[in-house]
């Protein structure tokens, strides 16, 4: 198949992460979600990632910024990619209370692009070395991008099949009133059944999108929904760069034909920086079926993985909204209105004196706020204020706290025992016994 649908991917990818990060370094969020917390939460498993401070941060988003370019341009390409994936991940796993889906994607994506020929056309690499230019690629190429989109879609919509958001609307019923105020579309955010409404529309554009954009006839006007469905979102919910990521992203699907023409006519502006040089297919054809058993052995390991591992929820016993056992890296998307409160206590066990922890302390307000509502963010936080309190002179200090939580306007409820010592408690894949069990109220 033609080249074309892939150069998109990585001029698209290229642009929006030079302007996210560009975005990131002139808001201050170096500073504010880096340098300026005591302490910063671990992703399970990734505890040992060293946290560069000062200015070596700044300089690794200047680099990001600068693969980005590089990706978009395609200049040394394999090079950039690399770099791009690793400091993206970097920044990604620097502390767990950012995490959101669309990084984790942009990540994947970052990854993908390693193992493909993304730079053989209409790129600095072919204009430095014209022999590489190819006008065709194997197929796989770009339906690993496809597939990927396609699972994002896919969980994002199993996961709205819930009591909650299609009998109940919520957390719709409270996240929509509050936006009124907007021009056009506020008024109808007034209206008794505008929630459910938004519900089972957004349940069904997760399931069914996929399949507009794979078929031809559907696939403008089922693009201009993309548009008009995380153009929406990321007015009511200010999620970033997320919605022009999924916007550029699934262009992948138009036809070939589309993605030529686009080219062609940046071709004509930026010439000669596009080269569809002739590639015998016959020898292109015989170097896949050489690595062809390893690219489909690849291929199956990581979408089992993408397919399995968001599954994994179901091992673990009940609500996963309340414990977040197998939550995250399932494309659970903007699912619940969740908020907690957490007060954290601290004794010396040698005389018997307790004291009370003044978050802000050691947090800045984000991670407070979603420390507080996660279990396994509070059980970290309690071995590092156990560790810091007995730096200070604390004899064997335990640290307990009281911890309530409001999941999607329900009435509060105390997540766990607050005489429980969380520091003599450690985090594993195992179901989290020691939560008490939510019951709807």
């Amino acid at each position: 198949m033609p080249i074309a649908p892939l150069v998109t991917v990585r001029i698209m990818l290229g642009l929006l992460l030079s302007i996210s990060t560009l975005r990131f370094i002139w808001l201050g969020w170096i500073e504010d979600h880096y340098l300026q917390p005591a302490f910063h939460f671990s992703y399970f498993g990734f505890e040992w990632l060293p946290r560069i401070k000062g200015e070596a941060l700044y300089l690794i988003h200047f680099l990001m910024l600068a693969a980005s370019l590089m990706v978009m341009a395609g200049w040394y390409y394999r090079i950039s990619t690399i770099t791009l994936f690793l400091l993206f991940t970097y920044t990604e796993l620097y502390d767990l209370t950012y995490y959101l889906n669309h990084y984790y994607f942009v990540s994947l994506v970052c990854l993908l692009l390693i193992f493909v020929p993304a730079h053989k056309a209409f790129s600095l690499d072919v204009l430095r070395k014209p022999d590489i230019a190819q006008a065709y690629i194997p197929q796989w190429t770009t339906l690993i991008f496809k597939g990927q989109i396609i699972t994002v879609y896919f969980f994002a919509g199993i996961a709205k099949i819930n009591y909650d958001w299609l009998i109940e609307a919520l957390p719709l019923r409270i996240w929509l009133p509050p936006n009124e105020h907007l021009s056009l579309i506020g008024p109808l955010f007034t209206w008794t059944y505008a929630p459910w409404l938004f519900s089972w529309l957004g349940m069904l554009f997760d399931l069914s999108i996929p399949l507009w954009l794979v078929w031809k006839p559907t696939r403008t006007w089922a693009y201009l929904m993309v548009i008009l469905f995380h153009g929406l979102t990321g007015v009511l919910f200010q999620i970033g760069v997320f919605p022009l990521v999924m916007m550029g992203a699934t262009l992948v699907f138009f036809s070939n034909e589309w993605h030529i023409r686009w080219q062609r006519v940046c071709r004509d502006i930026l010439a000669p920086l596009m080269f569809f040089n002739n590639v015998s297919e016959t020898s292109f054809r015989k170097h896949q079926d050489k690595a062809s058993w390893i690219i489909s052995f690849f291929i199956i390991v990581y979408f089992s993985f993408q397919l399995l591992f968001p599954l994994r929820c179901v091992l673990y016993p009940g609500n996963m909204f309340w414990t977040e056992e197998g939550y995250r890296f399932g494309w659970r998307v903007m699912l619940m209105e969740k908020a907690g409160t957490a007060t954290f206590f601290v004794k010396d066990t040698c005389n018997g004196k307790e004291g009370v922890v003044l978050n802000s302390e050691f947090l800045n307000d984000h991670q407070e706020k979603q420390m507080a509502m996660q279990p396994d963010m509070i059980l970290q936080y309690a071995h590092f204020l156990a560790q810091e309190y007995e730096k200070r002179g604390l004899c064997d200090p335990e640290v307990r706290a009281e911890v309530w939580i409001t999941l999607n306007g329900k009435s509060g409820k105390l997540l766990f025992d607050p005489t429980l010592v969380l520091n003599h408690l450690q985090d594993s894949w195992k179901p989290k016994t020691w939560l008490n069990t939510y019951a709807a109220s």
